[in-house]
């Protein structure tokens, strides 16, 4: 049977951000705030995937009670950043895309900043593929949060979920998605229904997913 939605986590399924996010918040640091010290390369990816706040205090923590202020000024930074010069698409990412949305429908969930997935559609030229984006700087919902959101306010009884994370594993069981695992991206799964070794096997590993589930013929 036919998956009804195709929902894509970004960071770490679609595109790797980190060297521009790092280079980024190190500019803002300087420009704005004459700090010199900024989160290292391995610092950015440790968080990739985290809220805000979880972001803010793990990374910004010397600023105090200015914490989630000080991440917030670098966020906005970042998205005009990203929106301008881009970051590094995983390899098959933009035609896979394109051959997927001409017969399926196909979303984005994130828990990133308001403005982020505006800036990764503009970057990449990925205006109109998909059907529509959720994301925790809108909402205010964590992932599985706006997973259930997007199955409840669309209709969608059959969707599964591409991510890189064993939290975007979880997100996806809580809302009763199928769950693709990123192999390539930031983080491990436990129990996926398939595994991606590179994104151009998605649409064999979707093939292979729907007919498993197709009722035997009977005799």
């Amino acid at each position: 049977m036919k998956y009804d939605a195709l929902i894509f986590d970004i960071d770490g399924t679609l595109w790797d951000s980190c060297e521009a996010v790092r280079r980024s918040w190190q500019q803002s640091l300087r420009r704005r705030y004459g700090c010199f010290g900024s989160p290292d390369l391995s610092q950015v990816r440790s968080i990739m995937g985290l809220g805000p706040d979880e972001i803010a205090q793990k990374l910004f923590s010397r600023f105090g009670t200015r914490a989630r202020e000080v991440f917030d000024a670098l966020s906005e930074d970042e998205c005009a950043d990203l929106a301008e010069h881009g970051a590094e698409l995983y390899p098959g990412v933009p035609e896979t895309l394109r051959a997927l949305s001409a017969s399926r429908r196909l979303f984005l969930v994130s828990n990133c900043q308001r403005g982020y997935i505006e800036a990764f559609l503009t970057a990449c030229g990925f205006e109109g593929l998909f059907k529509e984006r959720l994301c925790a700087g809108v909402t205010g919902l964590d992932k599985s949060g706006n997973l259930q959101k997007l199955l409840r306010e669309r209709s969608l009884t059959r969707a599964v979920f591409v991510g890189d994370t064993h939290s975007d594993e979880r997100a996806s069981r809580e809302a009763g998605c199928a769950f693709i695992h990123a192999a390539y991206g930031f983080g491990a799964a436990e129990r996926p229904d398939a595994v991606l070794h590179a994104f151009a096997e998605l649409p064999d590993i979707l093939e292979i997913l729907e007919k498993e589930d197709e009722p035997c013929p009977r005799p």
